[in-house]
């Protein structure tokens, strides 16, 4: 075999991760951009460039970022000139990411994040302790991914790779946990045994178990911060120092047990959210030269047939070629239903066949697949840390130091100022304040709960990027939905075809179509589909362009043809009042109407109907009775149709007729009497209502790139009913975190009360620490058991 055979066939191996550190984050400035309408324009049409990911307009400073795999920026400069901006230089940083197995722990967070972090060319350091992930933005002209991984090794921990980690996972295990069994031994056995053996015993144990404790403390010293090993390590150090041989082993043991449970709880976090990962099959059936091969998944390429069996898991994100099936969707979307599947319809990596066998032509990647990119936005949550979070950080900053002091304070001063004061009896109780002061329980009070309630929102098809947008929705006083797409199904029909001015009704429809032909909206969509379904082939259209909030325009035969709503055209002066009767009647009767014109008169009208999706009035339901105060729907349509709607969803206040730009303006006058706001949109058209509002909910339209990317939170199934479900579970994880800070600090509190007249001992102060931090944990994990659909009682009793 040559050598090139064997670098091909472990790329063939590479895994989603390995794919991910390879991409890189480019960025270009672009002049021309003006409004959230060209944004919206240039993300759109450079996301369709393969091996682009996630394009991002930043409309404050002009310049556009993405991801990338390979060399796009050709084509990206290309495709931005074609639209008619101008593309400047290039500002170029890659991302990586290691996986770090002893990271587990916001204090080893620190010690990485501040040693990466003085490295020449590091622009950004992300620690995960929940994933056990380091995540750096860096220049790679002025630093490489080995110089950051041996800066982590310097550090003291472990670079590994992803399969490294999960092969070792019980080993590492089992390592940590025979330094405290050992110590826990000796401990036991020194208790039984007399004075010196005792001793002996004891130091032994201390030895054991404190080794590792003292080692990551040394580590931290290095770094500069302030750890709890170190902490501890001191108080060990001086409990010996004094001769208090059983204090200190039981320090060492009960310290060692504290750090081992709660790894194992942090590894339970960990596997809950791995879960998400194990749902897509390694290898695919593939239909190669009338043959069924079983192919890696990494290995199988678009447009290929993929055969799936009974019972099978869908290896790969496709749309049925042959045969039917129903498929249970829940691993993506959180529904409990299985779905029925024939021919055309799309299936989803992840999701479990029923009974019967189909084939399906893959239309996405491995790396790329639904399934992938709901795991990428889950990890990148997991880093994005909540307001409550940032808090426990600012108070362990201020608590550590301040305990720290008073216990330097506490062994100095007393014998130094009262005669009759035991320094050994005043030294103790410093050692007491100095295994006080470790903020342990305190610092893990919010980001599992967070974590958990990131991957229990997942498993229902719930994607909140970030503990921020998870906390901020169930404070959210006003929630506002757009109507077309979120409250309505958005599968439009075109119901009325009513020729003008000597038109022919087929004709009518042959220019509607080839104008809407180059547009994304729903509304185009319905019209095309429309006149293929009557045989019509539209004529080309050139000179596209769109109107934003009125329609579109084109040119056909070398005349202009304007396309769109009643706005547009009373902006043109094309209307008359029996064209305004005829709009009217559409409206009353609930539908949307499409005119088309062309050399300054109307030539015909096109009406089109929408229905409100069954769910949307119980989630509105459920939202008044968890006490949104106010909730509203916007909308460019009409205020004939846009009352219909209103009224069968059962939502009392409603914004007909506006732009984009207008939305805008009505979310700030709710935020200004009722913030937070929150926006549910279709995450296409309302792009800037979405990236305004203090919580963006996006509906995924399962597998749209654009919902995936806008917004902060994504309803992959668009469900409306995981809102309320979204709410309870917010209001319920805020709770938890609230019960966890409070216990916590009591906790401190209480030991600082009994420490300093010598009421507490090193024994107890530990056992209190412990019994906190596993308190935490524990009480934080309850919300992965949470459930999908609270009642309306269970809803009612939350926002009481």
């Amino acid at each position: 075999m040559k050598p090139g055979d064997v670098r091909r066939k472990k790329g063939w191996r590479e895994t989603m991760a390995q794919r991910e550190r390879k991409r890189t984050l480019r960025e270009i400035r672009v002049e021309g951009i003006v409004d959230p309408g060209c944004a919206a324009k240039i993300e759109t049409r450079v996301g369709r460039i393969p091996g682009v990911r996630e394009p991002r307009v930043d409309l404050v400073e002009r310049k556009l970022r993405w991801e990338e795999e390979g060399d796009a920026w050709e084509q990206i400069v290309r495709e931005l000139e074609r639209l008619g901006f101008q593309a400047g230089p290039e500002a170029r940083e890659e991302e990586a990411r290691f996986e770090v197995a002893e990271l587990d722990c916001r204090n080893e967070a620190e010690v990485i994040e501040r040693s990466v972090g003085e490295v020449p060319g590091v622009h950004d350091v992300s620690c995960d302790p929940l994933a056990g992930r380091v995540t750096v933005l860096f220049d790679p002209e002025r630093v490489t991914r080995a110089i950051v991984a041996e800066t982590i090794e310097k550090a003291g921990f472990h670079v590994a790779s992803a399969e490294e980690r999960v092969g070792s996972a019980g080993g590492e295990r089992w390592k940590e946990a025979l330094p405290t069994l050992l110590s826990g031994i000796l401990l036991s056995v020194g208790l039984l045994l007399p004075d010196r053996p005792q001793i002996v015993a004891f130091l032994a144990g201390i030895l054991i178990g404190g080794f590792p404790v003292a080692r990551k403390g040394l580590r931290a010293a290095r770094a500069g911060t302030l750890d709890m090993n170190l902490l501890m390590s001191i108080a060990v150090v001086g409990a010996v120092a004094i001769g208090e041989f059983t204090e200190g082993a039981a320090v060492v043991f009960l310290f060692s047990l504290a750090e081992l449970l709660e790894s194992f709880s942090v590894a339970r976090a960990r596997r809950a959210i791995g879960e998400i990962l194990s749902q897509t099959p390694k290898e695919a059936r593939v239909q190669r030269e009338a043959e069924e091969t079983m192919v890696p998944v990494e290995r199988v390429r678009l447009g290929e047939q993929v055969i799936v069996q009974p019972g099978e898991r869908i290896p790969l994100d496709g749309r049925v070629t042959e045969g039917s099936s129903e498929v249970n969707q829940a691993p993506i979307t959180g529904e409990s239903v299985p779905v029925p599947k024939g021919v055309g319809d799309p299936v989803y990596a992840g999701s479990i066949n029923a009974y019967g066998a189909f084939t399906f032509e893959v239309t996405r990647r491995s790396e790329d697949t639904t399934l992938a990119r709901i795991i990428h936005l889950v990890e990148e949550a997991q880093s994005k840390r909540a307001p409550l979070e940032r808090f426990v950080d600012r108070f362990a900053r201020i608590y550590t130091p301040l305990v720290l002091t008073l216990a330097v304070g506490v062994a100095i001063l007393p014998p130094l100022l009262f005669a009759d004061a035991s320094f050994s009896a005043w030294f103790y109780r410093a050692l007491v304040l100095l295994v006080i002061s470790c903020p342990c329980a305190l610092v893990i009070s919010t980001p599992i709960a967070v974590v958990s309630a990131l991957t229990r929102a997942a498993r229902l098809g719930i994607l909140a990027k970030g503990g921020a947008s998870l906390e901020t929705i169930g404070r959210a006083r006003a929630i506002l939905f757009d109507k077309t797409g979120t409250l309505t199904l958005g599968r439009f029909e075109v119901t009325d075809v009513v020729a003008l001015a000597g038109e022919e009704e087929e004709a009518l429809l042959r220019l509607a179509a080839a104008v809407e032909q180059r547009s994304e909206h729903a509304l185009a969509r319905a019209v095309v589909a429309h006149a293929r379904a009557r045989g019509v082939t539209p004529p080309p259209a050139t000179a596209f362009s769109a109107i934003p909030g009125k329609g579109a325009r084109a040119e056909i035969g070398g005349v202009v043809y304007f396309l769109g709503n009643h706005r547009l055209f009373e902006d043109l002066g094309w209307c008359d009042p029996e064209t305004d009767r005829r709009l009217l009647a559409f409206e009353e009767a609930g539908k949307s109407a499409i005119l088309l014109g062309a050399e300054g008169r109307l030539r015909g009208i096109l009406a089109v109907a929408d229905q409100v999706r069954p769910e949307a009035p119980g989630a509105v339901e459920r939202l008044k009775a968890l006490g949104i105060r106010e909730i509203g729907m916007l909308t460019g349509d009409n205020r004939a149709t846009a009352a219909a709607i209103a009224t069968a969803c059962g939502i009392p206040t409603f914004h007909a007729e506006r732009l984009p730009e207008e939305k805008l303006e009505v979310l700030e006058s709710y935020r200004k009497r009722a913030a937070p706001v929150a926006m549910v949109g279709d995450g296409i058209n309302d792009a800037p209502a979405l990236a305004s509002a203090d919580v963006g909910i996006a509906m995924g339209r399962i597998g749209t790139d654009c919902a995936l990317e806008t917004a902060d939170v994504v309803l992959v199934a668009d469900d409306l009913d995981r809102i309320p479900d979204l709410v309870v579970l917010s209001r319920k994880t805020v709770s938890i975190i609230r019960e966890n800070i409070t216990l916590a600090i009591v906790i401190k509190l209480l030991f600082l009360a009994l420490a300093i007249p010598g009421w507490a001992t090193l024994w107890m102060a530990i056992l209190a620490d412990m019994g906190g931090s596993l308190f935490v944990i524990f009480n934080s994990l309850r919300i992965l058991r949470m459930g999908p659909t609270p009642s309306r009682d269970a809803a009612l009793s939350s926002s009481s």
